[in-house]
């Protein structure tokens, strides 16, 4: 894994979480030039970035590690933000959802949140915050299929997009399982995604509305 963030005691801080998470941090950098150097060089399964980085102070940290995704598509990126934008998001997850991940930085003081964030990233699925979520959904309910779920199913449609099973939106609800999956279902329906043996349907249900400008 390697770290890319200019806040040398919040890069200390995460390199620390994440040991303690049995992951294995390779490298670390302070600026976008030596995160692009470091994340094609030691090739890691995860690569996490503040966007805003030395030199530029604006979007280095995301392009760098864009370029590294674009050069070894086999690198999770998981991306840290103080602030939510929309543009940001929307070209994260341009080419898909697979192994990219979005979280506001306040999302690392929930270290347990944090840790299976980075988890489904690295294991090439999605992690985006429930805040990013719920912004992009009330951008787009009405113009997008999005306005045909119902509260319940948009809760259920936000805890997918963080990564979790029909059991951990069940939990995370507090409602039984053959509910979450009923929920699924008709989310599924109304989005007019059908079954087919190559898409992945959760991330196209979550991705659904990131699509439309």
């Amino acid at each position: 894994m390697v770290i890319g963030e200019d806040d040398t005691l919040l890069r200390e801080g995460i390199v620390r979480l994440l040991a303690e998470g049995a992951f294995e941090v390779v490298a670390q950098a302070a600026d976008a030039d030596d995160l692009r150097r470091k994340g094609l060089a030691h090739r890691p399964d995860l690569l996490i970035a503040d966007i805003s980085m030395p030199p530029g102070h604006d979007e280095d940290g995301l392009r760098a590690a864009l370029e590294v995704r674009r050069q070894r598509p086999s690198t999770g990126v998981l991306i840290l933000s103080k602030h939510y934008k929309e543009e940001y998001a929307l070209e994260l997850v341009s080419d898909g959802a697979d192994g990219v991940g979005y979280l506001l930085k306040e999302r690392v003081g929930d270290v347990d949140s944090f840790l299976q964030a980075a988890t489904r990233v690295a294991d090439g699925r999605s992690a985006l915050d429930p805040e990013i979520v719920a912004r992009l959904l009330g951008r787009r309910q009405r113009a997008s299929p999005i306005a045909q779920l119902s509260p319940r199913e948009l809760e259920v449609l936000a805890a997918m997009a963080e990564g979790k099973s029909n059991g951990g939106v069940a939990a995370a609800l507090q409602i039984n399982q053959g509910t979450v999956e009923k929920h699924v279902t008709n989310i599924f329906a109304k989005l007019g995604l059908d079954l087919t043996e190559t898409d992945h349907r959760r991330v196209l249900a979550v991705l659904s509305y990131l699509r439309t400008t």
